[in-house]
């Protein structure tokens, strides 16, 4: 779309199915490239990725020609066959349905940018239960608890 100037951040916020920790050390940065991959290929821009074993943070900055939930679905669908193509796990690797997607503020950016790159830390302290939950309070989101990721205490 020429003429067309846009500035939107999103914040996603995702998980392996029945929140498994199945994001393994040994393939996490791998995967976490090819995601990035898949984003540079739908003409978006990675601000930065990080999670944990049991979730993944994405903060992209978006075009307007693509839809928050195309892009998500498209990295989803994408990364799961190419983890289960590479037979990285045992098991098949499947993205649970759902997850959180928050608009970002450019002001916000740099503090963003260091809590995704500092998951690892951070989860020394919080939850990810804690964290998501967090989150959703932060932005004001209404919420059902039947409809939250699924938790496993």
């Amino acid at each position: 779309m020429p003429n067309t100037y846009s500035q939107i951040y999103l914040h996603f916020v995702f998980s392996p199915k029945y929140r498994q920790a199945l994001i393994k050390p040994e393939f996490e940065q791998e995967l976490y490239k090819y995601i990035t991959g898949i984003v540079k290929n739908l003409n978006q821009q990675m601000i930065c990725i990080n999670g944990m074993p049991d979730h993944c943070h994405l903060l992209i900055r978006l075009r307007p020609a693509l839809s928050p939930s195309k892009l998500i679905q498209t990295v989803k669908s994408n990364s799961s066959s190419w983890v289960n193509k590479k037979k990285i796990l045992s098991k098949e690797f499947n993205w649970q349905t759902g997850g959180g997607i928050f608009s970002v503020s450019h002001r916000n950016i740099p503090q963003l940018i260091n809590y995704i790159d500092n998951q690892k830390k951070h989860h020394t302290k919080t939850t990810f239960k804690d964290e998501y939950l967090k989150l959703l309070k932060h932005y004001n989101i209404d919420f059902k608890n039947e409809y939250l990721l699924e938790f496993f205490m």
